[in-house]
């Protein structure tokens, strides 16, 4: 069985091609911070999610299979 990712609780190859394509990967890192309860950072990732934050979202799902959190607000 794969281990599960971020993005929801699905595996990892599937949080992966989300992380890959950068819409989906805005929008699921912005949902996915509002439902652990950090308003600020969905927020700031809605605003910011789409360039660095993308950047170190892709390089973060492959070697840790995590997204970057960065703001724990």
């Amino acid at each position: 069985m794969a281990k599960k990712s971020d993005y929801f609780g699905l595996d990892y190859i599937v949080s992966l091609i989300l992380a890959i394509i950068p819409f989906t990967s805005w929008l699921c890192g912005a949902i996915t911070r509002i439902q652990e309860g950090k308003l600020v950072a969905g927020i700031l990732r809605l605003v910011f999610g789409w360039n660095i934050i993308w950047i170190c979202d892709l390089v973060l799902m492959i070697v840790s299979k995590h997204i970057l959190r960065l703001l724990n607000v």
